[in-house]
């Protein structure tokens, strides 16, 4: 288990970068498809305020995750010691982006409880599925790289994913803007 004083804040920063863009494509792309998002985006009640598929900035948003990464890795580094430091901590920092994240936006996000009071917008199994997916995957497999932060392959893999991803969606964007 992580001890105190061990991580600091540039290990949880980069980690929690790779780990939440990572787990943002590969839950993200199944259910993406899954879910044809392509025709759901483009569904009157989503239209007005959803960019469709094929936006470029749609095309680029992987690019962004590693924005919203740090924003987490701020927001984890206070309680560091609660979320790595004990047994079951990933379970309360899944709880934490559940709670925070989905279910008490301060915002009308939808599916969230501000968004089922003030939109018109239908409950969305997609919707539920993806972020719950995410964050627990994001939890748990960054409470597993900090506490095994000795396991130089873990660290090779995760880092080898994340920029394989990047890449290929760099290159996405080029190729449909040559065509």
């Amino acid at each position: 288990m992580w001890k105190n004083n061990q991580l600091g804040i540039i290990e949880l920063v980069l980690k929690t970068i790779v780990v939440h863009t990572t787990t943002y494509f590969f839950v993200g792309v199944p259910l993406f498809f899954i879910f044809n998002y392509s025709e759901g985006f483009i569904a009157p009640e989503l239209a007005c305020w959803m960019r469709p598929t094929d936006d470029p900035l749609v095309r680029a948003g992987l690019l962004f995750q590693p924005i919203r990464g740090l924003i987490f890795a701020l927001a984890f580094f206070p309680i560091r010691e609660i979320l790595f430091g004990k047994k079951n901590g990933w379970l309360i920092m899944w709880w934490l982006l559940s709670a925070l994240g989905i279910l008490s936006t301060f915002g009308p996000a939808p599916g969230s409880i501000e968004g089922m009071v003030y939109t018109i917008l239908p409950l969305s199994i997609s919707t539920y599925l993806e972020v719950t997916l995410q964050s627990f995957a994001l939890s748990g497999i960054l409470f597993l790289w900090i506490n095994n932060s000795n396991k130089r392959w873990l660290t090779w893999i995760m880092s080898t994913i994340f920029v394989l991803l990047l890449l290929a969606t760099v290159m996405g964007i080029f190729s449909s803007n040559i065509t």
